[in-house]
């Protein structure tokens, strides 16, 4: 497929190599059989001892080379020579051999072996020097050109090879962003879902059966089901990541901010607002730091009350949760810390800064500072 004109490129057959190796020795027949009409025998057998020896010119092109190398003595004909030259060409890369074999045809085409020789003129001796110069650094040029398209085929798929490979590793590295990014919404849904049914099965331990048993049973039930929608929906990302759609929308925004508090638990109180303009990263990364920082507060804390503080000003804006001590015993809920990491890597992402510590008197608070956002 060529990809500036967006049609299909069809490749182009070579001719397999036992159809050229044919057609190249049948030229050297013929052309010794054209000179030896008059030839004695020993021109003969160095023609044919020439033309045996195109058929190892591929895997020993010196052999080749040199057992043609006769037939410039005892004939005229000398394209077996020049083909079991360009095949030395081809095949090797040392240039101070390949100028020794061009000198040795040069000579060999250019000395008068048979004893005659045409002095007529300066201008036939030029001629003649001049033939014997292209018939030994023709098929010389010719291989090493050969040479040099087959190397620079090798080195264009190598090239080819390695930008797929690259290709890949970007992909693989998107796809890994991606999954760690899916994972953190995981995080941050699952956890908070699941604490708020711990916390509702502890109460439904200690609750004598009447009225408000069924009423904490309905509310696991609920939670139960919410968890498994969001659980599901995670996984359904999870799965398409790989393909073209990896858009994690519906994401939480602030507007549904009160909902979270009212559901999660806990007495809170929400003071401050955001600018109407936030952009959608700003406001995920202000919702998760709430949610995550109220699991938090039901996990370690029981029974303390919170307060989730918006702000803004010229240079930024954010969210502080603070909690009071726990006026329960805390439960036994496993944790990783994969929360605030979690949250610490939502705020460098977008270029912000997130604190957490213990406060005096027992509680925590947990920050969240980014740069003003545009919508």
């Amino acid at each position: 497929m060529d990809e500036r004109s967006g049609t299909e490129v069809t490749p182009r057959r070579r001719v397999p190599s036992w159809a050229v190796d044919v057609a190249l020795i049948g030229l050297a027949i013929l052309d010794a059989w054209l000179g030896l009409e008059q030839a004695d025998l020993s021109a003969k057998v160095a023609a044919g001892v020439a033309i045996l020896a195109l058929l190892i010119r591929r895997r020993h092109p010196y052999a080749g080379f040199v057992l043609t190398l006769p037939m410039l003595a005892f004939s005229f004909s000398v394209i077996a020579v020049l083909i079991a030259l360009y095949s030395v060409a081809v095949e090797t890369r040392d240039r101070r051999v390949i100028t020794v074999c061009v000198a040795v045809v040069i000579l060999g085409y250019a000395v008068p072996w048979q004893g005659q020789i045409d002095v007529e003129s300066g201008r036939s001796v030029l001629v003649d020097a001049l033939y014997a110069l292209l018939m030994g650094a023709a098929p010389a040029v010719l291989g090493q050109l050969v040479q040099a398209r087959r190397d620079l085929t090798s080195r264009l798929k190598e090239i080819a090879e390695a930008r797929d490979h690259e290709r890949l590793l970007i992909e693989q590295t998107i796809l890994a962003k991606e999954r760690a990014q899916l994972a953190r919404e995981m995080h941050d849904v699952v956890s908070h879902q699941v604490s708020l049914i711990a916390v509702q099965a502890g109460v439904l331990q200690v609750t004598p059966a009447g009225e408000d048993t069924k009423d904490v049973a309905s509310s696991i039930r609920r939670l139960s089901v919410d968890t498994l929608d969001e659980l599901r929906h995670m996984v359904t990302l999870l799965r398409a990541s790989g393909g073209a759609e990896t858009d994690l929308a519906p994401q939480p925004t602030l507007a549904v901010l009160p909902a979270l508090v009212a559901n999660s638990g806990i007495q809170t109180t929400v003071e401050g607002e955001l600018p109407s303009d936030v952009d959608a990263a700003t406001q995920r990364a202000i919702y998760r730091t709430v949610q995550e920082a109220l699991t938090n507060v039901r996990k370690h804390a029981p029974g303390a009350t919170a307060a989730v503080q918006l702000w803004h000003h010229e240079n930024g804006m954010g969210v502080t949760i603070t909690n009071g001590p726990p006026t329960r015993p805390t439960l036994s809920l496993p944790s990783a810390q994969h929360g605030l990491i979690g949250l610490r890597e939502r705020a460098e992402l977008l270029d912000g800064t997130l604190e957490a510590g213990p406060t005096p008197g027992g509680g925590y608070r947990v920050q969240l500072r980014l740069p003003s956002a545009q919508g």
